[in-house]
């Protein structure tokens, strides 16, 4: 049976001798989104910043347009609607203003606003404490996952390649939260579910170039470096597109027929999929160069076999 290859097996791409413009450009779109974070911060949904949850069935189904208009003007804050199960069940979530009266009144005046014969199956209030645990949670969340990863790469291959694969892992963490702070994007509980999962997906993209590059490390001990890793990029080229494509079809068919829920899901995670592809071959293979690898030698594979023998 012939084998799907979208990019031949036997290609010669120079990618470590582009590398210096594309880590270039790397550090350029990471400085800006980390510019655009300090400067603008990102855009907390309720989730993060405080406000109120409603889970309701409507008698039939609402005119979401004009409801939202309605619920905008009770002066709460920012509204969020979302359709879910039946045209007629909604999730409202509403920002908490200074214009707010109270918990109970404010409660009061959205069950006011959306009429009678309203099925109320949840009503939650989210206060700003909580939000900020959240937002706290969040950064550990990320950090201790990074770390994580740090101290797999290092063990399961040396500490060179573990610096790599986390400078690779900070690009795609930059440019996805810079993605939340340049557009109007709302920053929820689901968006960090989102980074981790993109930078699981970036990760272990990573891992299978670093074993082939480790395993032609021993293979041909005395080729240059930057031909060395060259080859190997190469080798797993299409290993990599056609594991990223076929990826990123199942995600692109939840952002378009997933309704908005799973659209603001799905679409940080193809933005994740494409960065963390990037970043697998321009970024953490090419950065090997300017780190001193341990390069395998003979002395080295007749040290290891005696040490099996005995």
């Amino acid at each position: 049976m012939r084998r799907l290859h979208l990019i031949p097996y036997e290609t010669k791409i120079d990618i470590v001798g582009r590398s210096k413009y594309l880590l270039s450009l790397a550090v350029i779109v990471v400085g800006i989104c980390l510019t655009s974070i300090l400067l603008k911060g990102l855009n907390y949904s309720i989730d993060f910043k405080g406000g109120y949850i409603f889970e309701v069935r409507m008698p039939k189904e609402p005119d979401v347009h004009d409801l939202r208009e309605r619920l905008g003007s009770l002066g709460l804050g920012d509204v969020s609607i979302q359709q879910f199960g039946n045209k007629e069940e909604l999730l409202i979530r509403l920002g908490k203003s200074e214009e707010g009266k109270g918990q109970a009144a404010a409660i009061q005046k959205v069950k006011d606003s959306l009429g009678t014969g309203v099925t109320y199956k949840r009503v939650e209030t989210v206060g700003p404490k909580v939000g900020s645990e959240l937002v706290d949670n969040a950064i550990k969340a990320v950090a201790f996952a990074l770390l994580a990863m740090l101290c797999y790469i290092a063990i399961r291959f040396e500490w060179q390649f573990g610096i790599c694969a986390i400078a690779a892992l900070i690009h795609d963490c930059a440019i996805i939260f810079g993605m939340f702070a340049i557009f109007p994007l709302e920053f929820s509980e689901t968006s960090v579910t989102a980074v981790l999962l993109t930078a699981s997906y970036s990760i272990n993209d990573t891992v299978v170039i670093f074993d082939r590059i480790r395993e032609n490390l021993k293979k041909y001990k005395r080729m240059d470096l930057g031909d060395l890793i060259n080859q190997s990029l190469n080798e797993t080229l299409s290993r990599t597109t056609l594991t990223a494509t076929t990826t990123l079809l199942a995600i692109l068919a939840l952002y378009l027929f997933g309704g908005n829920v799973i659209a603001n899901f799905a679409l940080p995670i193809m933005v994740g999929l494409i960065v963390g592809t990037f970043s697998s071959i321009f970024i953490a293979s090419p950065l090997l160069l300017y780190l001193r690898i341990k390069r395998y030698t003979e002395t080295d594979e007749q040290e290891k076999q005696v040490a099996n023998i005995t």
